[in-house]
């Protein structure tokens, strides 16, 4: 059986599309997992936009490729199209709550919960305004829970 999991941030062009390319790149180490895996945005500032040019840069030194991906927002479909919908934040966890279609199957969380360590948060920080470390710690951070996604989803198998 195949989980769908969709990522969530405010305009879906830092941290959503990195948490996307950071499980996918997890994934290729373990095949028997299937997961489809997408990234959306609370906002519509970038609908169609490549992630920022810094998550981009910062993505690829670690060898992971956002280039492909583009910007879109949340739509009602996909609280019915995903299992699993993750939040880097509060704010758009709770954006997401107050748009939930009634009898959704999805099931909404904070993405840092699933991290194993204790990182001494809850949110994945936005580096918009940030200099490139910022990104750093996106990555980080989301390599951390994508790493305890994966250890449930082999649990749950």
């Amino acid at each position: 059986m195949t989980m769908r999991v969709l990522f969530v941030c405010l305009g879906n062009i830092c941290r959503s599309p990195t948490a996307e390319g950071m499980l996918r790149h997890l994934l290729l180490a373990t095949p028997e997992l299937q997961v489809e895996v997408d990234s959306a945005g609370t906002a519509d500032y970038h609908v169609g936009d490549p992630p920022d040019a810094r998550s981009q840069r910062a993505a690829l030194r670690r060898g992971i490729d956002l280039s492909g991906l583009r910007a879109r927002q949340v739509t009602p479909g996909d609280f019915t199209r995903f299992d699993l919908i993750l939040a880097m934040d509060c704010d758009n966890l709770a954006r997401l709550e107050a748009m939930r279609p009634s009898g959704s199957r999805a099931r909404l969380r904070l993405f840092l919960e699933y991290a194993a360590e204790d990182l001494g948060r809850r949110e994945v920080p936005d580096p918009y305004y940030c200099d490139a470390s910022g990104f750093e710690t996106v990555l980080d951070l989301t390599a951390a829970a994508s790493r305890g996604l994966i250890s449930a989803l082999q649990e749950a198998a």
